[in-house]
């Protein structure tokens, strides 16, 4: 029997290499190897307000282009969060569980607190509804990138809380974790991670961009005082655009090396770029193929939400029954 693995990815922003390379494109290599499920965690995204018809549409476009990279709906669930309503019903019984001390530690509600004037009550409790959507499916694997490892180590505190007060219940999910890809930063702040709620021009390449848009992006990117590439004092710019080559083309270390060791910026970045545009062309072009058959990825929705609410609701079951209540 597969282990059962579960990861999201929110519907906000347009997915960027980043995204792809530092988690979808080991979505797509592990989809065999276990039982996944992949979440479109739509209700994640709204603990910060968004506008309905513009989130409606992303939760669409998202769908398509998990689909365009490779995931394949007869293998594995891709599941919109919202449509299972198991995940809030399991999120309220957890939340009854768990001390609030535990929440207001958690490092992303304290940094996102503080760039806010009033904060709602959903992003306090985001990291239970994590723990919920991964407990829900009795997952045993969770990839998660560094920045949710310690809702990742909540999930587990709440899970053996929850299995000391009411008996077992809940799968520990482990935190060793199939290898995660490459750590793409931005293009114009290289020291910080590409994020998809950055609104610099030039800070991510969309999975989506015209090739003449990732070119320029990439001409843009920030780099050293160095003219050419020295890779015994290159910055982290330079580090960045390599990385991001190597991750796409996935060449060795030795190969990087020889092909780009003294080349001057100018040329290494057109290098870059290619590979880039190389990449995503087929990426591209599946993804206008998904998309312009609406019932198609109605179909594959649906056909997942079914499928996972199966085991889903079967927690909702134990759950309830362990904590005493009422069920038919």
């Amino acid at each position: 029997m597969k282990a059962r693995v579960f990861s999201g990815i929110q519907p906000t922003g347009s997915p960027h290499i980043g995204n792809y390379l530092g988690a979808l494109k080991n979505w797509v290599k592990i989809q065999h190897e276990y039982e996944c499920i992949w979440g479109i965690v739509d209700l994640h995204a709204i603990t910060i307000y968004q506008k309905p018809e513009e989130l409606r549409q992303k939760i669409v476009e998202l769908a398509g282009m998990l689909i365009a990279i490779g995931l394949d709906p007869a293998h594995t669930s891709i599941v919109v969060q919202s449509m299972i309503p198991a995940h809030t019903e399991l999120a309220w019984m957890l939340t009854c569980a768990t001390p609030i001390g535990w929440l207001e530690r958690m490092t992303q509600y304290k940094s996102k607190a503080q760039a806010q004037e009033t904060v709602g009550d959903g992003l306090l409790q985001y990291p239970v509804l994590m723990a919920a959507d991964i407990l829900l499916y009795q997952a045993a694997i969770v990839p998660v990138g560094d920045d949710q490892s310690q809702h990742l180590e909540l999930a587990r505190d709440i899970a053996q809380r929850f299995n000391s007060m009411y008996g077992e219940t809940f799968v520990m999910p482990a935190t060793s974790l199939p290898s995660v890809g490459a750590r793409v930063m931005g293009l114009d702040e290289p020291d910080k991670k590409m994020s998809k709620s950055s609104t610099g021009p030039n800070h991510a390449i969309s999975l989506l961009d015209d090739p003449k848009v990732i070119t320029k992006k990439i001409m843009r990117a920030t780099t050293d005082s160095n003219p050419a590439v020295d890779f015994e004092t290159m910055g982290a710019g330079v580090k960045n655009l390599l990385a991001i080559y190597q991750a796409f083309t996935e060449t060795s270390d030795d190969h990087v090396k020889a092909e780009f060791d003294g080349l001057r910026y100018g040329d290494m970045k057109k290098k870059v770029a290619a590979a880039v545009v190389a990449a995503l062309e087929p990426i591209q072009v599946r993804y206008r193929e998904i998309t312009a058959d609406p019932g198609y990825l109605e179909g594959v929705l649906k056909a997942s939400a079914e499928r996972v609410s199966v085991f889903a609701n079967d927690t909702v079951y134990k759950t309830k029954r362990a904590m005493g209540l009422y069920t038919a």
